[in-house]
């Protein structure tokens, strides 16, 4: 399965008091990260991608056709979010499966397609583990799992790893840039993180207040701070607006 385009044409959307408006094109095959302030608009974006939100106008299209209306179960996506929604009383190995089934009933090419994505997610012997005896990066990698077997060309991570520490985040963002190369997944990852985003990401999408103000490759990015004061002060390059004198 290889990736496919994914547009927001227009896409405008209220959320309490703010306005958002999204236009922007993620090309087929690429790895994009979306970093802003907190409440930009990032984790919107993704569930208006996926289905999960439906905009007020405008179109969302999979490459060139349009799915606004369509139910994130017709979508060609699948979404790993930060507390990786597994079922807590189910298996690794069933958690899996529900990628491939619905109701995790599996028969023998199944089954051999599970011992894979257990091996190639480093997972191997913890196939009768319930989510609450693995640690916080191998319930990631079950969720990635479980991505890897729906094999939708999208796939949208949000803030997925925010709560792992550096070196363990670190080996997740690299099993992600291993994925997007073997796969050629379009790959959307949500971060709060810039170095997260410089790091692996082949263009960085900058939000702040409902609108992409940039969207470019990681080495642009620091010219880029300098010409935009919200991306400047969001990164620690642009100093803060002073306030005005009482």
């Amino acid at each position: 399965m290889t990736g496919i385009s994914v547009a927001l044409d227009q896409v405008a959307f209220r959320y309490e008091d703010m306005e958002m408006l999204f236009d922007i094109r993620f090309e087929a095959g690429g790895l994009y990260a979306v970093m802003g302030p907190s409440g930009a608009g990032k984790t919107t974006l993704l569930n208006l991608v996926a289905g999960f939100e439906t905009p007020r106008s405008g179109r969302i299209l999979f490459d060139g056709r349009d799915m606004t209306r369509t139910g994130p179960d017709r979508r060609p996506v699948s979404m790993i979010f930060q507390e990786n929604n597994l079922f807590t009383h189910l298996t690794v190995r069933t958690n899996i499966a529900l990628g491939l089934r619905p109701d995790g009933r599996t028969g023998p090419e199944d089954d051999a397609r599970i011992r894979e994505a257990l091996e190639r997610t480093g997972l191997a012997g913890l196939e009768d583990r319930l989510p609450g005896e693995l640690s916080g990066g191998q319930r990631q990698r079950v969720a990635l799992a479980r991505a890897l077997l729906r094999d939708r060309p999208v796939m949208l991570l949000d803030e997925p790893f925010a709560a792992l520490g550096p070196a363990l985040r670190r080996d997740m963002l690299e099993f992600v840039a291993e994925i997007h190369r073997e796969r050629g997944f379009t790959i959307v990852m949500v971060t709060h993180l810039p170095d997260d985003a410089l790091a692996i990401a082949e263009r960085v999408a900058f939000l702040d207040e409902g609108r992409i103000l940039a969207c470019a490759p990681p080495a642009e990015m620091s010219d880029l701070a300098s010409k935009l004061p919200q991306l400047g002060r969001y990164l620690g390059t642009y100093p803060e607006t002073p306030k005005r004198p009482e």
